[in-house]
């Protein structure tokens, strides 16, 4: 879930964008959704909320820019709503539009496929949202505030009220008439009567052309599946091997049901740090081999600094092109793909360790070893590149059995 953003920061994106980003604006040609989405190449990383912090030497905009898919707060963008107090706006002031689209133009020259999700808050939110006493403020039994998680600070809003709703539906339509971004992004999404009523009200208002997706975790979301177009599979850290399944079986679920066109992402959060490259690497894989979607590896929740903070890693570079086939799942439990410049792997956690032999040598990308055979450790995944130059042989580190949790 999103840490409120500090408004400094937000909107020293379109600052940035002002400065580098005008010279690109004026000959922006804009892909359809469709092709954005189907002509991107491997891997495909998207942000949530937060961006990456290891790139330093990078105009902001052109890390943004790294990443297929982005969504974020309407501040992200450059928007601001037409209320002193946000969540009673329905509208953005003229001038924000004019500035976020700018910055949309922007991000298209830098990455003509990347994709512009906005969220629309509707189960929680800053406490200086609505006014102090305020009807759609959630309350339990005793009429006390109902707060929105554990760390966050957010209080609830109250869903279940038609009025409500029918104000998180008319700014739902305001972002997307705004013309800053593809879709909307609804968080905390579970399948109960009330969420589905606002999901229906939601896809009627932006159209059938506009991208819907929903934080559902690692779950299956049935009854919302003809009208989203993704799951943000927020899945957190100290998985076990069920825990991975669950998230292969859900991925491949939704990439066989869900709207089209789709776009799922698969998020994980590290265990000791940043420096988890095997976790990067299964996150990264999996998604690969199972599916066409997006795929983050960032810092846990539970941490004092913004949600889903992450860095930008070589893994994540584009070297594999387009995918040339399907997914399959190899005896020894194991998943691979091909595509145009090499071949993906992922080998789940609480299984063996695997070894490929191939017909022509490879680069593996996790440990820059060329070579005609490789191994995969459980709770790991690579990217075995065909052509291009050959890297210094490394000594290729890898966990012989690793224990599910």
């Amino acid at each position: 879930m999103g840490k409120w953003l500090p408004v400094i920061v937000i909107w020293s994106l379109v600052d940035l964008q002002m400065v580098w980003g005008e010279a690109t604006v004026r000959n922006t040609v804009e892909l359809s959704i469709e092709k954005r989405i189907s002509g991107r190449t491997f891997p495909s990383v998207f942000q949530a909320w937060s961006g990456a912090e290891n790139i330093k030497n990078e105009d902001k905009l052109t890390t943004v820019a790294r990443h297929d898919l982005v969504f974020s707060s309407v501040g992200f963008f450059g928007l601001r709503w037409d209320n002193n107090y946000q969540g009673l706006a329905e509208g953005f002031t003229p001038e924000s539009i004019s500035k976020a689209v700018s910055l949309r133009k922007a991000l298209l020259a830098r990455n003509p496929h990347i994709i512009l999700l906005v969220e629309i808050r509707y189960r929680d939110a800053h406490p200086a949202f609505l006014p102090p006493n305020h009807r759609w403020w959630k309350r339990d039994e005793n009429g006390q505030l109902k707060m929105g998680w554990k760390e966050g600070g957010y209080i609830q809003l109250d869903f279940a009220n038609p009025q409500y709703r029918k104000h998180v539906v008319a700014r739902s339509r305001a972002a997307m008439r705004s013309g800053v971004v593809d879709g909307i992004m609804l968080d905390w999404w579970r399948e109960d009567e009330h969420r589905l009523k606002l999901l229906r009200a939601v896809r009627e208002a932006v159209g059938d052309s506009a991208l819907i997706m929903v934080n559902a975790n690692a779950n299956r979301v049935p009854k919302s599946a003809g009208l989203v177009n993704g799951l943000f599979m927020e899945c957190g850290a100290g998985m076990t091997s069920v825990h991975w399944a669950k998230i292969a079986d859900t991925l491949v679920w939704a990439e066989q049901n869900l709207r089209r066109p789709h776009i799922n992402g698969v998020e994980t959060w590290y265990h000791q740090s940043r420096k988890d490259l095997n976790l990067m690497r299964a996150t990264t894989a999996l998604t690969l081999t199972l599916s066409d979607g997006y795929c983050l590896f960032s810092d846990p929740n539970p941490l004092p600094t913004h949600d889903h903070l992450h860095d930008w890693y070589s893994f994540w570079d584009k070297k594999l092109g387009k995918p040339i086939s399907r997914g399959i799942k190899r005896k020894d439990g194991a998943v691979f793909r091909e595509f145009e410049h090499g071949t993906a792997v992922y080998n789940p956690m609480g299984n063996e360790l695997i070894v490929l032999s191939f017909n022509d040598e490879r680069t593996s990308l996790a440990c820059r070893k060329r070579s005609k055979v490789h191994s995969v450790s459980p709770g790991d995944g690579d990217i075995f590149l065909k052509d291009g130059e050959t890297p210094k042989i490394q000594k290729c580190r890898r966990v012989e059995k690793l224990k599910p949790e």
